[in-house]
């Protein structure tokens, strides 16, 4: 009898290992996740930590920079993956970071990110409809804010990506002359010019999707797109800018998970896990307004995380199922 549970009990630990090792595949393995010091962004990035860590990934603190950094932490073996690489607009910045020798572009994390400049409502119907419009210095001088005569564009973040097209943009659109880019802290920026849109005012500004501000000022009720005279962007990238009849002169987009080449290569599971992960740009949006109505702290962003993972949990099992599959 005794003999039988010794054998019994072999047979079992060969039967119970591998499964074991299946179901937690990163065990041991510390990953290092690089994302912006955006609060809107913690969202999508902390659903894919906690698949890493239902693989059994220890998930490091993130470093916080920006997206230009971010790619090139990745590149330069500081990071091992960041969560929010758009897949044109940040381009550039995946070259510089040492391009496909050294970092892969894995799987489509967000698709339909939309970018552009808007004005409020009142100034569209009255006949703004296209950024070239503001050329005309009479039209610019109604979005004057400091008394100086031209238009002030609530513009980008340096480093963000969209600070590129933007520059080049008003060189190309020539509107130098008529146009002041201003950049600094979005959050703040854009606050103002809610303020100002909500009293009335008139407002002319750079926002994107996912992103809570389509919220604050809701397009084709507060505000509109504007089209741009054609497509130009930075180095003669060519893109698909149409969206809903216009052409809002930057890339549709998507936003894709990006990540070093070796460490792919020694993670199978982190890698098919990164490759089907998929999150609906509208569940962003959402999940961002949360945050612009007083949900902001890392409680509450953890809050929305097991909201949607249970909202959507056929979809996220399943994900961690194929990652788990993949190491025999």
């Amino acid at each position: 009898m005794k003999l039988f549970s010794v054998t019994t009990a072999i047979v079992l630990s060969l039967i119970a290992s591998p499964l074991f090792a299946k179901e937690k595949p990163g065990e041991g393995v510390t990953v290092r996740p690089v994302i912006q010091p955006a609060i809107e962004e913690m969202f999508q990035a902390r659903i894919i930590f906690r698949a890493l860590q239902d693989l059994g990934y220890t998930v490091a603190e993130p470093q916080e920079v920006i997206a230009q950094t971010a790619h090139l932490a990745v590149g330069t073996g500081d990071a091992d993956f960041f969560t929010d690489s758009w897949d044109q607009l940040h381009e550039a910045f995946f070259k510089e970071a040492g391009g496909p020798e050294k970092i892969s572009k894995v799987g489509t994390l967000v698709e339909g990110a939309l970018q552009g400049y808007l004005v409020d409502k009142a100034s569209y119907d009255a006949g703004v409809k296209n950024l070239g419009d503001l050329k005309d210095p009479k039209i610019a001088a109604k979005f004057d804010e400091d008394g100086d005569g031209k238009a002030d564009l609530a513009g980008c973040v340096p480093g963000w990506g969209c600070e590129r097209v933007i520059e080049h943009q008003l060189t190309e659109y020539k509107l130098r002359d008529t146009v002041t880019h201003n950049q600094g802290e979005y959050n703040a920026i854009i606050a103002d010019t809610i303020a100002r849109a909500k009293n009335g005012k008139t407002v002319f500004y750079y926002t994107w999707t996912p992103y809570w501000v389509s919220g604050a000022l809701v397009p084709g009720k507060d505000v509109e797109w504007l089209s741009v005279p054609y497509t130009s962007l930075p180095d003669g990238a060519k893109a698909n800018t149409e969206f809903d009849g216009k052409n809002l002169g930057f890339a549709v987009d998507s936003l894709r998970i990006v990540a070093r080449n070796d460490f792919l290569k020694a993670n199978p599971a982190a890698a098919k896990l990164f490759e089907l992960a998929k999150i609906d740009i509208k569940d962003i949006s959402a999940e961002n307004k949360l945050i612009a109505d007083g949900e902001k702290n890392s409680a509450d962003i953890d809050k929305h995380v097991e909201t949607w993972i249970a909202a959507h949990r056929e979809a996220y099992d399943g994900w961690v199922k194929a990652a788990r599959e993949t190491v025999k």
